[in-house]
């Protein structure tokens, strides 16, 4: 392989020897039962139908009931869960593919209407802007409490069954969801973390919690199979930091001592068609200090993907949204063939419509 890699060149993410550097990106789809169990035939056929990416990492998937806030997502800390994902993961081994999970605690974006009317946890007692999805429509956000320091190895130990768990259902590894303004990216910025304890204050105690979680879950599944996916794009979901660059980049360094499979950036460029150009990006200070490989995600196409792997910015580039409505977005962006667009309004609803149906392409 040449020194520049394009986006068909296979790649070693720890343990994963992924095909292509064609990543699906996790997209919350919703699409499980009460008890937030999967449902096993619709998601299996979703994702085998994706298997040519070079990676799949599932959607995000709540770790515990206190972390999920999400009307129909998928959870993995019961029995029932993890029978309901192996046919998922059966079906994407069986087409050829590979598949991660990415575990989820989202703190106070969680809505008291999912924990029988109990506050929602967070670094400390704020609350997040905008509106929560709920069973019963959208609603304000309330105020979290903050997680007690004799609370934390809990939430630490979540993760870790979590990680086992999606081993036991067939999955090859896990992401850890550090990023969009959850539970860890609000213990990392400063404007949602105002703790005087070793997790908060300086950058170095508020990265803990990330360096603590993925240690531990590294320490269970392996480093190799272990990934983290960090968003050092501005404000989300009313989670900021004040010094990004300095926060980002030390949070990446910690993780890069850790020897994770691999990480990924949810950022906000400067081109493409996102419409956001007051962003700096982060990802060239996170290449000086994380050497493993690095995949970077927000509105590409093909051409400023090139680009990001031929400048050695990128080791691959994760795709969300495409891979909704292109199941083999793979084959359509190696013979640059239109993309079909996605449906909005069928994102969260509950059948194959706009999950399942989206067509086959045939090839140039």
């Amino acid at each position: 392989m040449s020194d520049h890699p394009t986006l068909f060149d296979s790649i070693q993410l720890g343990a994963i020897t992924a095909p292509n550097r064609v990543i699906m990106a996790p997209l919350t789809r919703a699409r499980s039962l009460p008890g937030y169990i999967p449902i096993s035939a619709l998601k299996a056929e979703y994702y085998a139908q994706r298997a040519s990416a070079g990676l799949i990492i599932a959607e995000a998937t709540g770790i515990s009931r206190e972390g999920l806030g999400w009307p129909s997502a998928p959870g993995i800390w019961s029995d029932e869960q993890i029978a309901a994902w192996r046919p998922v993961t059966g079906a994407v081994h069986d087409a050829g593919g590979r598949i991660m999970l990415q575990l989820w605690h989202m703190g106070r974006l969680v809505h008291p209407d999912f924990l029988d009317g109990a506050p929602p946890v967070s670094a400390s007692a704020t609350t997040a802007g905008g509106l929560a999805h709920t069973p019963s429509g959208k609603q304000s956000y309330t105020a979290a409490r903050a997680l007690g320091l004799d609370e934390i190895p809990r939430v630490i130990a979540d993760y870790v069954q979590a990680a086992k768990n999606a081993m036991a259902a067939g999955f090859d590894g896990v992401q850890i969801h550090g990023a969009n303004g959850y539970l860890i990216d609000q213990f990392l910025r400063d404007n949602s973390n105002f703790r005087d304890d070793e997790y908060g204050g300086a950058i170095e105690n508020r990265i803990r919690l990330l360096r603590e979680v993925t240690q531990a879950v590294a320490d269970t599944v392996g480093a190799d199979r272990t990934a983290v996916r960090l968003s050092p794009n501005g404000e989300t979901q009313s989670c900021d930091d004040s010094n990004p660059v300095a926060l980002f980049t030390a949070a990446a360094a910690a993780l890069q001592k850790i020897g994770i499979a691999f990480l990924e950036l949810r950022e906000i460029k400067s081109f493409g068609n996102f419409g956001v150009t007051d962003v700096p990006r982060v990802s060239p200070d996170i290449r000086k200090v994380f050497t493993g490989p690095l995949v970077l995600n927000q509105e590409y196409t093909r051409d400023n993907a090139d680009a990001d792997l031929q400048s050695g910015l990128a080791d691959a580039i994760s795709f969300g949204r495409p891979f909704i409505s292109n199941p083999d977005l793979v084959e359509k962006l190696r013979d640059n063939a239109p993309l079909t667009p996605d449906n909005y309004k069928t994102w969260y609803s509950d059948g194959p419509e706009g999950y399942t149906d989206y067509p086959r392409y045939g090839g140039a």
